[in-house]
């Protein structure tokens, strides 16, 4: 069990609404300078160790990449640092966007 799950944008979607949702983007700035999905907070992978702790165990956290690789290894990691409620975004931005949803 890798602490975490993976979910797709449809469930994003239906997640998004909820209070306390923290939606973390871990691509690198030169990425985010591309597009990003407008809900998305910026927290680099590489940076991820050092602020882990500026976000909540407890909150629903889901993060993103641009195919999905990065942000498991994002979600695996707060999940082995105590967070509870980590979810992983299938697929990325990319899947984000090819699902017509908007990128800002």
């Amino acid at each position: 069990m890798n602490g975490f799950k993976n979910i797709t944008v449809a469930e994003l979607l239906a997640m998004l609404p909820q209070d306390g949702l923290k939606l973390i983007d871990v691509r690198t700035d030169a990425e985010i300078a591309h597009g990003k999905i407008p809900q998305g907070d910026a927290l680099p992978l590489h940076l991820l160790p050092l602020r882990l702790s500026e976000l909540s165990k407890s909150a629903p956290t889901v993060f993103y990449c641009q195919m999905g690789g990065r942000s498991a290894q994002a979600a695996a990691f707060a999940a082995g640092n105590g967070f509870v409620d980590v979810y992983n975004l299938q697929g990325g931005i990319t899947a984000w966007a090819h699902a017509g949803q908007p990128v800002a």
